[in-house]
């Protein structure tokens, strides 16, 4: 029976010591991989900061009853591929309500975060969708959107109530190299 406890008790501190070690890789692995998607960003913010936060000075108060139809006005046009329905990109925003209020934004800390990433122009908000047709990689553009075509009857925060108009300005980029996230990563 001492035995049985005994090999029982080195069993135990063996899958101790394994999860530990396996604790370390993934630790390891998510810290590099953090690491390898900070660096992108910091650089991707290096090459388009300067030109996107010139529009930061956009954002404005509005009047939310005038908003009656999507509307859409290229800030800058782009030299690169047009955006189709089924497109896949990557996007700096700023967005706000009629009260000039920023909801979201690409921009912290005098720099941009990882921009967003389109798949397939979908997952967004239908104004963003149908907004963003036409416009081209590199561009900038500001949309209307009407309630109807944001969160309508939703309110998904404090920032926007339900049946809200919003505004955006968005530099629409071509999507930076995928940062593989680590297979020890994928499992957890």
């Amino acid at each position: 029976m001492a035995v049985g406890s005994l090999g029982i008790y080195f069993v135990a501190v063996l899958a101790n010591q394994n999860g530990t070690k396996d604790q370390a890789a993934i630790q390891k692995a998510y810290s590099d991989y953090q690491a390898a998607v900070e660096k992108q960003a910091d650089e991707l913010s290096a090459k388009y900061y300067p030109a996107f936060s010139e529009y930061i000075g956009e954002v404005a108060a509005f009047d939310a009853g005038s908003v009656t139809e999507l509307q859409s006005v290229d800030l800058k046009e782009g030299d690169g591929e047009a955006i189709t329905d089924s497109s896949s990109y990557s996007a700096y925003y700023i967005g706000w309500n009629p009260s000039g209020k920023i909801f979201d934004q690409s921009i912290s800390n005098g720099k941009l975060k990882a921009p967003l990433a389109v798949q397939n122009n979908s997952g967004l908000i239908e104004g963003w969708t149908k907004g963003v047709v036409g416009m081209k990689l590199g561009g900038v553009r500001e949309l209307t959107i009407p309630a109807a075509q944001a969160y309508g009857s939703q309110s998904p925060s404090a920032d926007i109530p339900a049946n809200t108009p919003l505004k955006f300005v968005i530099m629409a980029v071509p999507s930076p190299k995928a940062i593989e996230v680590p297979a020890i990563l994928q499992t957890q």
